[in-house]
């Protein structure tokens, strides 16, 4: 079966989000295309975490994934689908199909990309290779391959749609780092769930953009310390949030605070 790639980072669980008082602007709703939520090829294998920590960490940077909301509806990508990263925090829909002895009639499953599912160049693509090139490939917890499909389907041919995501609650920006160097992790998006570009404004300065450090972790170097933080954050159907005064002027690294919110059709 294939592997992980490693555990990445942040294993600690988040903070709860710190209380702020904020306001903030939103575009239009946001909407994946019609073309991108077209129903498509791919195949899908499973793992099970036999250790707590293969809850924790991934790819996409977003820690301890039952504190983050995400809980067992997650998916890693091979590489033709993970696009460097860009597409974490995207909603996808999954349903089994072309084999009645192992799929679940008239189910379907929604998962977040948490995950990315590296190729394994020792195998042929049909031979072991299951997150080769160019292969579309998914790979679920087995809590969420069982709603579709028996566990002994194995690696399972199913059919894939991008579609918005629905979250409960706000945008969540945990704010990390030391000295001039930030680092903020984004999560609970809803909407298109991946992310563009961010900027952050510090109360004394205009607007600076952030770059992608990896996942959905954006960095900048800039002394923004007791000054409130906003943000504006751009995702993949170029719709844009601002959340102004998000962080308190007294604010610290290792916190959580919550901003608008991405609206759904």
């Amino acid at each position: 079966m294939q592997l992980f790639l490693p555990l990445l980072l942040l294993v600690a669980a988040l903070p709860p989000p710190a209380t702020s008082h904020y306001s903030s602007s939103t575009s239009s709703p946001s909407s994946v295309s019609s073309s991108a939520s077209e129903w498509r090829p791919a195949r899908a294998t499973y793992y099970a975490a036999t250790n707590p920590r293969d809850e924790v960490g991934g790819a996409c940077g977003y820690g301890d994934l039952v504190k983050s909301g995400y809980g067992f509806a997650t998916v890693g990508l091979s590489e033709t689908l993970f696009e460097r990263g860009q597409i974490c925090g995207a909603c996808f829909e999954l349903r089994c199909v072309d084999d009645l002895r192992w799929c679940i009639p008239g189910t379907s499953i929604i998962v977040t990309a948490t995950n990315f599912c590296a190729p394994n160049y020792g195998f042929e693509k049909d031979g072991g290779g299951h997150c080769n090139p160019p292969n579309k490939h998914f790979v679920l917890p087995i809590e969420a391959f069982e709603k579709i499909a028996i566990w002994k389907a194995g690696n399972m041919p199913v059919q894939y749609r991008r579609i918005n995501c629905r979250r409960e609650g706000s945008i969540r920006f945990t704010v990390d780092g030391g000295g001039i160097f930030i680092s903020v992790l984004i999560t609970n998006v809803a909407g298109s769930g991946d992310i563009s570009a961010v900027k952050i404004k510090g109360s004394r300065t205009g607007w600076l953009p952030m770059g992608r450090n990896w996942g959905q972790n954006w960095h900048i170097n800039a002394d923004l310390k007791n000054q409130a933080l906003s943000f504006e954050v751009t995702s993949s159907d170029r719709s844009t949030v601002t959340a102004y005064n998000v962080a308190p002027r007294n604010w610290d690294y290792g916190q959580t605070f919550e901003g608008k919110q991405f609206e759904t059709p």
